[in-house]
């Protein structure tokens, strides 16, 4: 039996609760529950290896590699980081960029069109002074995906569940309360 490197420090009542609850819990991500019954495992005594076929894994290495970040982060250290693929470029106050000139009226001059697709936004991203140089029409689909608009075949940008209706009165507005859950 090889020593464990690392061993798990004691957990606080908060921080087994915690656990316990997560442990428990049919809703939450499975690789969550994996890691907290593992966690728990070791706190109870057991080997990384049979902490880790306690959870539903295989090696103890996950194990080591979770208690030493549950060692340093407490009960965050359960959620997921970056699990491959090309590293994040765009973070937070980069979409928000992309978002504050996608909400900028186009200047027909300037910008060359009348509403935004994404070749002209990333145009004008492109060229703006404090701008994105290398920025993609896929970057900028995402960002607006993910802040609510969507395409329309009127060849225009709408927000989901946000809809324009012609009445007597005039145009009205009209908001959807069920677009977010519509949307998953």
């Amino acid at each position: 039996m090889q020593r464990q490197k690392e061993p798990l420090r004691p957990l606080t009542v908060a921080e087994r609760a915690a656990l316990e609850q997560i442990a428990r819990a049919g809703s939450e991500r499975a690789d969550r529950v994996a890691r907290a019954r593992a966690l728990l495992a070791v706190a109870d005594g057991a080997r990384f290896t049979d902490a880790a076929r306690a959870a539903g894994r295989r090696a103890g290495d996950a194990v080591a590699h979770v208690v030493s970040r549950f060692n340093t982060e407490g009960v965050a250290a359960l959620a997921p980081r970056h699990a491959g693929g090309p590293p994040v470029v765009y973070d937070a106050a980069t979409r928000e960029r992309i978002l504050r000139e996608f909400r900028r009226p186009p200047e027909r001059e300037r910008d060359g069109t009348a509403t935004w697709s994404l070749t002209t936004l990333q145009r004008a991203l492109r060229r703006a002074s404090d701008g994105l140089p290398a920025v993609s029409t896929w970057t900028i689909l995402q960002t607006l995906h993910d802040a609510g608009y969507t395409w329309q075949e009127s060849r225009t940008w709408c927000h989901t569940g946000t809809v324009v209706r012609k009445r007597k009165s005039g145009p009205v507005t009209v908001t959807d309360p069920d677009a977010a859950p519509k949307k998953t």
